[in-house]
């Protein structure tokens, strides 16, 4: 058995769903090492979030945010954190809708998604700046 955890920075991205894949396998060249095994991923702020989700098509990536900014708008009157401007408080709010961390199979030295599938950054923030993920890995 193998265990491997890393920390990464991911560059910054602008507020929108972004799909970080290939940025997390070019940081983590421990992946080819595992023929069976298990890949987490943590992602550590509260106003930005992960998920799996479909990676070909970019369009998928712009209604994920118009439909995120429809279910959580900002200005609302009842938001108390609000000190961090408006767009702080339903970014925490979509972080937590989204997630903090993805359990994704690995096999024969690269992760087992499926054909259209990709790790996604959830960027809520209009400002977030580059953004920090640990990655362990396990396996044999």
């Amino acid at each position: 058995m193998k265990f491997f955890q890393k920390e990464i920075q991911l560059k910054a991205r602008s507020r929108g769903f972004h799909v970080i894949t290939k940025e997390v396998v070019d940081q983590f060249p421990e992946l080819k090492e595992i023929n069976s095994g298990m890949l987490q991923v943590f992602i550590k702020h509260t106003s930005a979030g992960i998920s799996i989700n479909e990676s070909a098509d970019p369009t998928v990536l712009e209604d994920f945010e118009s439909h995120f900014n429809e279910m959580v708008p900002e200005n609302m009157s009842y938001y108390k954190h609000t000190l961090e401007g408006p767009d702080d408080m339903p970014a925490h709010i979509k972080a937590s809708l989204l997630g903090s961390s993805l359990q994704i199979p690995v096999t024969n030295g690269k992760l087992n998604l499926g054909t259209w599938q990709g790790i996604y950054l959830g960027e809520h923030r209009d400002q977030g700046g580059s953004r920090k993920l640990v990655l362990s890995l396990f396996g044999v």
